[in-house]
Parts: structure tokens; C-alpha cells; sequence
């Protein structure tokens, strides 16, 4: 969701101590941050956030932290700037910005999928880039890979590869159109191959994530305004990775200490663990427009015998999830909804 983060890594020092480079206990909120990516690479957990290393940030890069336990993280330095993609001003607007990525793994390649904003007074489109290993560096593919107009903002790209088919599919969309749209990737995961049509769930709004659990395919998403209380994860199911979606309702509301949260992915442990990483904001109920900054916090997901997700319960300090340091992590690449070569989510 493309939203402003302002000086984003002199705040986690200030907020968390987290430091760049050095792993330094954390908890619910685990650091300040918005429209986390978070996927297992090799026993360890990676975020990938809006927002990125450096001490004034203002929309112009990526970065990503990794944590073993969910307690300590450590920064993984800075995957791709701005001015490292050509094509970003080919528009003439006189200002962008980079928001919200999405990352993949495929035949030892990574993938980085991002936003480039605003939508005014051109259009937004979609970048990705690829790199040899998850920290990068990135390379952009040197075109976009889609662009909005006609209603269509294309933001929020999310990629997600179906472990009975392996096809590639990117979903993106939302804010001022409210629209989903999938396309199937190429193999080489950096061309559209065709646009599938779907339908629209209710309740969308943005910020569309989809996994696979047994033989249900999860689509989630964020609903309302993302600085309000209205702003939600919602959720959907199907079938198949692209439809027909049964309208489920929503899961992760606002509470009496939280509010606003959405941006989500799901993501599973090497135990077989479901969590849920989102951004919130840290106050009680209120009409927006909230003001301040997004943190990212990570709690549990519980499903029902019929594959329903149970309501979402945020947590703080001791009750957040951790996970258990082995000793010796198998090697391996990427597991969640969005990774191709992940392990089997079918847990």
C-alpha cells in the first residue's frame, strides 16, 4: 500500500533499538514498517517492507531484516534503490516513489515485484527485479511490468506460484479503483504470459495476498481506508488460485489497543506454524486520519476442521509467537504463499 514512511530506519533505532547490522531484542510491534512481504528462507524469516536502510528515508529504496526467532533481528542492507531503475521516469510525472513489494524465488533466482507511485497525474505501474540471492542486489528487469489507467491502480503486487501446476500468477490492484487483477507470469518470471480474468471479492480494497493450504486456495486482502479504522484483512476462498471466490469475512479487525490492521502476508514455519506479518498502528479506537507511523507486528493463525481461518488475535511483548533456534537449518529456499520453490504449504 503506498503510503509515505518518514526517516524509517532512525525511527526502528529510536522505537526498537535495531540497529543496522546488528541483531537487537524485539517484539510485538517488531519494528516500524508498513506492507510487510515475509517469507522462511533457510529456518529464518524475512521481511520485506516499504522502506529500507538509511537514515532519512523518503520512498526511494528496499531493504529487508530476517530473524531466527522472531526476537532478534538483523538488517539485510538495501536490495534496490530508485535510481537504479531506468525506466522510472520515462512517465514525466515529477515525482515517484516505491512502495510495497512482493518477492518470489525461482531456479535459484530472486525475484522483486514493487509499486512505483503515486497514480496521479500518471499512472502507477510495476516494477521487478532480480537478484542471485535474497538480500541482492536487485537489477531491474528494465521495463514495467504493468501499468495502471482506466480506473486500474496498479499497485500491490503479490506473486504467487501454484504448487499443483506451477504456474506463476501476479495479483495486484486496489486503493482509488478497488480492483483485483491476476495475470499468469512467463517462466522466466519477469513477463506476462496472459491476463486471467477474475472477479473482484467483496470488501476489497487493496493489498491482495494468496496461499495454499490442503486443497483450498486462501486469498486475502486489506478492506477501508489504510490511516482509519476501517482498514482490515479480510478473506476469501476457492478452489483454484484464480476462482471462483466464497466470500469469508473478515479476521484481523482494530481493538482496543490496535488499529488499521492490514498489508499482510501469511507465512508458514518449518514446524508447519501458520503467522500472519502485518503493519498496525499502535493506539486504541479512534476516527482517522491517524497520524505517526505503521509498525510491523506477527501473531498465530488457527483454522477450523472445514479450513475456515479463526479470528485474528494481536498480541504484544511476551504473547507475540517466537520460533525455536536449531541448531542446524536445512538449506532450502523460500516458504510461504508467495515463494515458487517453497516446501509444501499443505500443512
Amino acid at each position: 500500500m503506498k503510503r509515505h514512511l518518514i526517516t524509517f530506519c532512525a525511527a526502528i533505532a529510536a522505537a526498537t533499538g535495531i540497529g543496522l547490522g546488528s541483531g537487537v531484542l524485539a517484539r510485538n510491534p517488531q519494528f516500524q514498517g508498513a506492507d510487510p512481504h515475509a517469507m522462511f528462507v533457510n529456518g529464518e524469516l524475512w521481511v520485506f517492507p516499504t522502506g529500507g536502510p538509511g537514515g532519512s528515508w523518503a520512498a526511494d529504496r528496499f531493504g529487508a531484516f530476517s530473524s531466527r526467532d522472531l526476537k532478534t533481528w538483523k538488517s539485510r542492507g538495501e536490495l534496490i534503490r530508485r535510481d537504479q531503475i531506468g525506466w522510472i521516469k520515462d512517465d514525466g510525472a515529477p515525482e515517484h516513489f516505491l512502495w510495497a513489494p512482493g518477492v518470489a524465488t525461482r531456479n535459484g533466482k530472486w525475484f522483486l515485484y514493487y509499486s512505483v507511485g503515486p497514480q496521479n497525474p500518471t499512472p502507477s505501474r510495476i516494477g521487478v527485479a532480480v537478484a542471485d540471492r535474497p538480500e541482492g542486489p536487485y537489477r531491474d528487469s528494465g521495463v514495467p511490468l504493468v501499468t495502471g489507467g482506466n480506473g486500474f491502480e496498479a499497485i500491490d503486487p503479490m506473486v504467487f506460484v501454484d504448487p499443483s501446476s506451477g504456474k506463476a500468477y501476479l495479483y495486484a490492484g486496489g486503493s482509488a479503483g478497488a480492483t483485483l487483477r491476476v495475470w499468469e507470469l512467463k517462466p522466466d518470471m519477469i513477463h506476462i504470459a496472459r491476463e486471467v480474468k477474475v472477479a473482484t471479492p467483496p470488501q476489497f480494497t487493496e493489498g491482495s495476498f494468496m496461499h495454499k493450504r490442503g486443497k483450498l486456495y486462501y486469498l486475502s486482502y486489506s478492506h477501508g481506508v489504510f490511516n482509519g479504522p476501517s482498514y482490515s484483512v479480510h478473506y476469501a476462498t476457492a478452489p483454484s488460485p484464480t476462482g471462483p471466490w466464497t466470500y469469508r469475512g473478515a479476521i484481523l479487525t482494530g481493538d482496543a489497543h490496535h488499529q488499521g490492521p492490514g498489508h499482510h502476508s501469511f507465512v508458514q514455519t518449518p514446524s508447519g506454524q501458520w503467522l500472519i506479518v502485518y503493519h498496525r498502528w499502535e493506539r486504541g479506537p479512534g476516527a482517522g486520519p491517524y497520524q505517526g507511523e505503521r509498525q510491523i507486528a506477527i501473531d498465530r493463525i488457527r483454522y477450523t476442521a472445514d479450513g475456515r481461518i479463526l479470528p485474528i488475535h494481536m498480541s504484544d511483548g511476551n504473547a507475540s509467537p517466537t520460533l525455536p533456534v536449531r541448531s542446524h537449518q536445512s538449506s532450502g529456499s523460500g516458504r510461504s504463499g508467495g515463494s515458487p520453490h517453497a516446501q509444501s504449504p499443505g500443512a
